[in-house]
């Protein structure tokens, strides 16, 4: 294996990993922000609603950080 097939395989992997994470970070504050600002459930529609975008958007910032690397 080469130099830059082990660094293309590592950075697949830190995108992957940066991916995930970014999942799970941002539906947990998307899914808890209509609580802070209007006193919504967390199984509320408002509250599914946040996560659902949260989610995207922290799909969309993990791969772009993982990209940078």
């Amino acid at each position: 294996m080469t130099v830059r097939a082990a660094r293309q395989t590592h950075q697949i992997m830190d995108t992957k990993k940066l991916t995930w994470l970014g999942v799970f970070v941002g539906s947990t504050i998307g899914g808890y922000i209509p609580s802070l600002l209007w006193g919504a459930d967390l199984i509320s529609f408002s509250g599914i609603f946040g996560s659902l975008i949260g989610g995207m958007l922290g799909i969309w910032a993990g791969y772009r950080i993982g990209q940078s690397i």
